[in-house]
């Protein structure tokens, strides 16, 4: 019998194939808690939107609402609006997700409403719903990804 020192390739086999059934089972889980943690960043940077715009249309009577969400950072038309939100989400993404902004100009010349929307960058890896708000501050979403309106279901 020979004196033997290390291990077999059957034993390093057996060891590799037990890491891949381990790595198998909790990859799609480490997947869905990154995809929920982005939804839950989305979901706080649409409230961070809100209420950046209530905080600007405060600072800044005569103009309303923001134009755009870079002026929520540079403050271009208006000095009180100078950082309220980040630069990462004034450029209209954050977390794996996309944010657009519009405003609507009303009768008074003023921004007086705006919609905002939030939706995954990849459908089914950065996220899976998708958000809207506007002026009222309630945030609605889909569960497909596509652009909510306000006619979907609120939070």
């Amino acid at each position: 019998m020979k004196n033997q020192k290390g291990f077999s390739l059957i034993e390093l086999l057996i060891v590799v194939a037990i890491i891949l059934i381990i790595a198998a089972i909790a990859i799609p889980n480490l997947i869905k808690s990154k995809m929920a943690a982005n939804e839950a960043s989305a979901v706080g940077s649409v409230r961070t939107i809100n209420t950046g715009e209530v905080t600007y249309s405060v600072s800044c009577p005569a103009i309303g609402f923001s134009a755009t969400l870079v002026e929520l950072n540079t403050g271009a038309a208006c000095a009180g609006g100078k950082g309220i939100v980040d630069p990462v989400l004034s450029a209209g993404a954050k977390s794996g997700y996309k944010f657009a902004y519009a405003p609507a100009v009303g009768g008074d010349g003023l921004n007086d409403t705006y919609t905002q929307t939030g939706i995954p960058a990849t459908v089914g890896t950065t996220g899976q719903r998708a958000f809207y708000s506007d002026q009222t501050g309630v945030i609605r979403y889909t569960l497909t990804g596509v652009a909510p309106t306000n006619a979907s279901p609120a939070l």
